[in-house]
């Protein structure tokens, strides 16, 4: 991949997001297009990017890593019996074009390829809306499908052996403070209780600002979340948690997650209001 300048995203009349369509990144990191920075309102920096405990984390975006045996996350891969190894099975989601492209949100079209094979094809839809005056909201929704010309499954290191572990699909890596990020669900509180839950909505609170996740997808039941704070701050979806997901041939399956940006920090009322916002917009 060559890389080019980021794709800008404003909201409010402020630049809020760099889109990075084609990174200038080895390949043990599964090349993907990614979000970063990603700032409040008021410019404070709420994504990170390769950062020294997980090189392969890139700002928000999506990423899997277990697409019929091929890594689309970066990094090592978990393996039932032998835990996690290096193998020479990433892929690379490539860029096709964007169909739109404003200031506030764009419509992009990527193939996910692997060991020269389009296994997947992915339409991707990003928009910015201003909230209040100090939040705004990352609407992003992905919908693939299966191109291989044969039935294909989604798995995770949970799925594979390592419990706990059921990352994969939309994922935010936020920045890591000297202190971890205060968690929280609609009606949880801790990382413990919102690891796993299927929850409408969770906030990773930091120092000066909040992130709200809600699962916004219509067709299908929510996700499990995958929520790390004490280890690394970061929170994302569970596309495959008790069980591989089935993707047949030719079939489409879309996600939809609605991520409030806010300064300060939100209690859990005032997450709750941001969120309806957000989703309703």
């Amino acid at each position: 991949m060559n890389a080019e300048r980021p794709t800008l995203l404003r909201c409010a009349g402020r630049t809020v997001a760099r889109y990075t369509t084609r990174p200038p990144l080895a390949l043990d990191h599964a090349p993907r297009p990614y979000l970063h920075p990603v700032t409040t309102l008021s410019g404070r920096v709420v994504t990170e990017t390769v950062p020294e405990d997980h090189p392969h984390h890139l700002g928000a975006g999506v990423a899997v890593p277990d697409v019929a045996g091929h890594n689309f996350w970066g990094g090592r891969t978990f393996v039932r019996g032998r835990g996690s190894v290096e193998l020479d099975n990433h892929g690379v989601q490539r860029h096709d074009g964007f169909k739109l492209c404003d200031p506030d949100g764009f419509v992009e079209e990527l193939t996910w390829w692997a060991a020269g094979e389009r296994l997947l094809r992915e339409h991707r839809t990003v928009a910015a809306t201003a909230l209040t005056d100090t939040a705004w909201a990352l609407d992003l929704t992905f919908s693939l499908v299966n191109v291989s010309g044969r039935d294909l499954s989604i798995g995770s290191p949970a799925t594979n052996g390592r419990p706990g572990a059921a990352y994969g699909g939309f994922f935010w890596r936020a920045p890591k403070e000297a202190a971890a990020p205060v968690v929280f669900g609609a009606r949880e509180d801790g990382e413990e209780a919102v690891h796993g839950a299927r929850c409408d909505w969770v906030a990773l609170a930091g120092d000066g600002w909040t992130l709200v996740f809600a699962g916004a997808t219509e067709t299908t039941r929510r996700d499990p979340w995958f929520v790390r704070a004490v280890e690394y701050p970061g929170v994302g979806s569970s596309l495959a948690h008790d069980g591989r997901l089935p993707v047949p041939a030719g079939e489409t399956f879309v996600r939809r997650v609605v991520t409030v940006v806010a300064d300060g920090r939100l209690d859990r009322s005032g997450a709750a209001a941001l969120v309806r916002k957000a989703v309703a917009s």
